[in-house]
């Protein structure tokens, strides 16, 4: 755990507190609990070659040496990003001399970030994965059926880690305040339980965070010569949560998408939220307002024609403003966009149309359409500003409008004018 001479109390807190067995492991009950499958794998002494996906702190590279010291196996690691396909050899030829010697017991192979292998990497391990020779096993935060080769992907199971929930990390960090052997027992340190509850919310599922968050604060209290730990030291002494959210991750993805599903589903104050969270996340603002403008068109639509230009406007104004001041602008278009009436019609007209000539619906433009035909009518000729015209080869149907809002008031104008918009129209 520490380096000869080196105090144990300068090993950090998560790192001395990391469980030593299954029982003391924290979350994860969907894969770990009483039944669960690959709990049930562990206890019969089997590991199968593997990717642990999932957020950091949370418990991957824990639960691989875990898996080995359950199962009786040696751990071999390797580095993904650096490990060359010579020393990749070289384990390949290391685990097979440790089968061997095991009586037929396979070593584990354990990459960290296995999303970084190439494929020079990927096929100087494939063959003894196949045989049997060792078992694979990756941790990643990067999404795998995104990120990884599906020739290696196709010869793992993946298991997929969730964040931790406030009350797993609040009984984690009364375990640790109390643990005189691994954790901060010696300092005698009493916490309400409020205290333990906002470090936990803090932490945004990250136990590597909670329990660092404590060490810190512990530390404070004690040399203060303090013994309780309450809510409102923690809120002085930590005021800024973990925002569990990078540009480059999958959260990335799940925060915008949040957005985006909250506006069209009309609920402002969710929309806001996730606003806020890609904000947090320090997220570039052109791609927000490229998906906001997305979202005017696509899900706002023709109920609320203002919309678009709402949106286009305020984006303009957050590439003048900047932030923080941008985070204002953007709250009001958001709020617009949830609020308004939805309709999804121009978004089905354009993809039925293109889906059309996909399939060989190729027309001809019809003679008195072209610069150089004759019988085109000029429709502002008449006093209706509308005349009955041919304007495709042949009739087709593409938009279907939506009833509310504006879009209702346009679909009543269309219906005058062409049978095709009445119920059972054709033309």
């Amino acid at each position: 755990m520490s380096s000869p001479g080196t105090s144990r109390w300068e090993v950090p807190l998560a790192e001395r507190m990391r469980p030593k067995t299954l029982d003391e492991f924290t979350g994860q009950g969907h894969l770990l609990g009483s039944g669960a499958p690959l709990r049930k794998l562990l206890d019969a002494g089997r590991t199968p070659s593997c990717i642990l996906y999932g957020p950091p702190g949370v418990g991957k590279t824990t639960l691989v040496r875990l898996m080995a010291s359950e199962t009786g196996r040696d751990i071999l690691e390797i580095n993904a990003v650096s490990a060359k396909v010579s020393e990749l050899r070289d384990l390949v030829a290391e685990a097979s001399n440790l089968k061997a010697m095991r009586a037929g017991h396979a070593a584990i192979a354990f990459v960290d970030e296995i999303y970084h292998f190439n494929k020079s990497q990927q096929n100087a391990l494939l063959p003894s994965v196949e045989k049997g020779d060792l078992i694979l096993v990756g941790t990643t935060t990067e999404n795998p059926w995104f990120e990884i080769n599906k020739t290696l992907l196709s010869r793992m199971v993946v298991f997929q880690l969730s964040p931790l929930s406030e009350d797993d990390l609040a009984a984690l960090l009364k375990r640790a305040l109390a643990d005189r052997e691994r954790g901060l027992g010696n300092l005698e340190i009493e916490a309400e339980e409020k205290a333990l509850r906002r470090i936990a919310a803090m932490a945004g599922g990250d136990a590597r965070q909670a329990l660092t968050r404590l060490e810190f604060i512990a530390a404070s209290v004690g040399a203060r010569g303090g013994a309780l730990l309450t809510e409102e030291g923690v809120l002085s002494a930590l005021p800024l949560a973990a925002v569990r959210f990078d540009k480059a991750s999958e959260d990335h993805f799940a925060v915008v998408s949040a957005l985006i599903k909250s506006i069209r589903g009309s609920d402002p104050d969710a929309a806001l939220y996730w606003l806020a969270r890609l904000l947090a996340g320090g997220e570039n603002l052109r791609f927000i307002c490229r998906r906001l403008l997305i979202s005017a068109a696509e899900d706002v639509g023709l109920a609320d024609p203002n919309a678009l230009p709402v949106t286009a406007a305020a984006v303009q104004a957050v590439e003048m403003t900047g932030m923080p001041e941008a985070r204002i602008i953007l709250a009001e278009a958001v709020i617009y966009l949830a609020a308004a009436p939805k309709s999804n019609s121009a978004y089905l007209a354009v993809d039925s149309a293109s889906k059309a000539i996909e399939k060989g619906d190729l027309q001809e433009v019809p003679f008195h359409l072209r610069p150089d035909g004759s019988g085109y009518i000029y429709p502002h000729d008449d006093p209706r500003h509308w005349v009955p015209q041919q304007y495709m080869d042949r009739q087709r149907r593409f938009y279907f409008p939506g009833t509310l809002g504006m879009e209702g008031e346009m679909a009543s104008r269309l219906r005058k004018f062409w049978r095709r918009f009445s119920e059972g129209g054709d033309s």
